[in-house]
Order: structure tokens, then C-alpha cells, then sequence
């Protein structure tokens, strides 16, 4: 549950998680993200470091591969590993009557609402990875300081139709404050 404070007066209100999951395949595409960004140069400088010292410096072997699993390897496996699954869990979405609300993040999490009546575009983007595995982010901008609301992960069907829904419901909103 996360809890949001209030205006004023009266106690925090909390809040039960976002209905809508992203698609499963979400996980890989993090995934390989990991891969590309992280745990890959991690990897690949623990490599190099260890034929070095293979070729120019044997006697460092004995200290310098325990070393190297514990400050390169492990947190290159470990965040390999356990950051799609953990993401996974975390990112959620609903549009409702009045509002859409994402959870996202995976060790620095981060719930956001924001109100129909203030959106002011929704986009759809798909980057290579994404298109790879046939998955889209929507980009809901409000008029708030706080930036856009970003859900990635999404199947592109179902980007799509998110995007049209939030735009409808954005419109349907104005009108009946009008």
C-alpha cells in the first residue's frame, strides 16, 4: 500500500496499487537494458582485468579474482537477476474516472496521480528495444512540475489503446468542468 498525504486537514489517505500490470515480456526487455548498460560493462571489465592479469600479472591472481567476483561479478549477476523481476512487481498503472495513476521503479519506487483534467498530451513511444519485443511507453504530460507520467512496458495494442483512453477521458473531463 502507499500512502498519500492531504491537503490540509484530515489523515493521510492510502492507497491499493495500481490495477494494471505491464506485459510480462517487460522483464526481458529490462533485461537486456541490464545487459547493454550495467551488468554487460561490468562484466566485460572484469574480463579484460582478469586476461591482464593472466598475460602480465599471474602472481595478482590469488587476490585479484576474489576481488574482482565480489566488486565486479556478484553485483553484475545480482542486479542481472534480480532487477526485471523486482521492476516487474512494481510497475503498475489504471486510468480511473478522474485521475491515472502509475507505480514504477524498482529500488527507488515511486507512485504519481495526476488528475484528467490536467493532462495536456499523451504520446506513445517505442524505441528499438522495445519494438524487439513489441512493447511501447506511454507519456501522459500534465501541468505539473513533477514531469511526465512515463509507463513503459506496455504491449503496443495495449499502449494504444491506453493513449486514446487517457486522451478521451482527458477531453470528457474539460468538457464537464466547462
Amino acid at each position: 500500500m502507499h500512502t498519500a498525504g492531504t491537503a490540509g486537514d484530515g489523515p493521510p489517505v492510502t492507497l491499493r496499487p495500481p490495477r494494471h500490470r505491464v506485459a510480462p515480456r517487460a522483464r526481458r526487455w529490462w533485461a537486456v537494458q541490464a545487459l547493454l548498460t550495467v551488468s554487460g560493462p561490468l562484466l566485460l571489465t572484469a574480463a579484460t582485468l582478469l586476461v591482464l592479469s593472466v598475460l602480465f600479472f599471474p602472481g595478482a591472481l590469488p587476490w585479484l579474482v576474489p576481488l574482482l567476483a565480489v566488486v565486479l561479478v556478484a553485483p553484475a549477476l545480482g542486479y542481472q537477476l534480480a532487477m526485471p523481476a523486482w521492476r516487474y512487481r512494481i510497475h503498475a498503472w489504471e486510468v480511473g474516472e478522474t485521475a491515472v495513476y502509475t507505480a514504477s521503479g524498482w529500488f527507488w519506487q515511486r507512485s504519481r496521480i495526476a488528475p484528467l483534467s490536467r493532462v495536456q498530451t499523451v504520446d506513445t513511444a517505442i524505441g528499438p528495444l522495445q519494438r524487439r519485443y513489441g512493447l511501447a511507453t506511454v507519456v501522459v504530460t500534465t501541468a505539473s512540475t513533477a514531469g511526465a507520467l512515463k509507463i513503459a512496458g506496455l504491449a503496443q495494442d495495449d499502449a494504444r489503446r491506453m493513449a486514446e483512453h487517457v486522451g478521451r477521458a482527458a477531453r470528457h473531463v474539460r468538457e464537464d468542468a466547462a
